[in-house]
């Protein structure tokens, strides 16, 4: 796993133990939302930045063939950005599968770390894992469905669902159907497509978890191709520390003499200058020393 963070800041988890059918009923709630007429869906957006949003990602002028739905995560109990639709009594199924799967996956994102911590021969075990089970801590969970584009269908040409970009939390662990559309950058600067596996998890180093090992661990940029015959369904929990945590390598990793390569910045400012960045930016670059 450490091996893998070094080198690509990617990974596929197997045997995770996440019942299939609790990813597949996520996944039916959220084709039955994104097959509503555009009227209905519009009620829970425009995104600002959560909510429904189509095409437009995010204020600075980005945009790709997707349209989403996106929630602020309360931990404690579980309660999530007001949308029109989720209040709706026809909505429990919806709210259930929510839960359900939020529950496991946030579990899973925990070990994962815990084991990352355990890699890299570091005490406490849970360094890392406390910071996205706090209950302050910033959790972001998306629903992306990239719609078939009969534009394209048979043609060789791909069409940019989600552009390039790295993830600024620690962690984010995505699952997707069997479309495939997902890749990774490697440090060539390449790109490789990822094969999709509903029945497994990928899991994605994101910025603040680069500085905590300070650099050790390299954060992956990653875009979605859409596919022009079949629509993609994603859904992506991203665990954040709390906005006040210090963001900075951590001292029981440095060895001697290493200098941190970063300065020290709170997850508020770097969230606030991840918003204001377009999606492909180099985020990092401004913390640097």
């Amino acid at each position: 796993m450490v091996k893998a963070c070094r080198e690509f800041g990617f990974f596929k988890v197997t045997n995770h133990g996440i019942p299939i059918d609790i990813m597949a009923k996520l996944e039916e709630e959220a084709v039955k939302f994104f097959s509503l007429p555009q009227v209905e869906k519009e009620k829970s957006g425009p995104s600002n930045p959560f909510g429904y949003g189509n095409k437009r990602i995010g204020p600075n002028g980005d945009v790709g063939w997707v349209e989403y739905l996106l929630f602020a995560v309360t931990s404690k109990s579980f309660s999530y950005t007001a949308m029109p639709f989720l209040q709706e009594p026809s909505a429990s199924s919806f709210r259930s599968a929510l839960n359900e799967y939020m529950s496991a996956v946030r579990k899973l994102a925990s070990e994962v770390l815990e084991l990352m911590a355990e890699g890299l021969k570091i005490e406490p075990r849970n360094v890392f894992s406390k910071l996205v089970m706090d209950e302050k801590s910033d959790e972001i969970f998306r629903l992306n469905h990239y719609p078939p584009c009969p534009l394209f269908q048979g043609l060789n040409y791909s069409l940019t669902g989600f552009g390039e970009h790295t993830d600024p939390q620690i962690i984010s662990v995505l699952r997707s159907n069997n479309t495939q559309g997902l890749e990774i950058a490697l440090r060539d600067g390449s790109w490789v497509s990822v094969p999709s596996d509903q029945e497994s998890f990928f899991i994605n180093i994101g910025d603040s978890l680069q500085v905590m090992t300070n650099g050790r661990f390299k954060s992956v940029r990653h875009r979605v191709l859409a596919n022009g015959s079949k629509s993609r369904v994603s859904m992506i929990y991203f665990g954040g520390p709390p906005q006040t945590e210090r963001i900075a390598p951590l001292p029981q990793l440095m060895g001697e003499g290493e200098q941190s390569l970063y300065r020290e910045f709170t997850w508020e400012e770097y969230k606030k200058a991840a918003y204001k960045s377009r999606l492909a930016d180099y985020r990092l670059g401004q913390f640097e020393k």
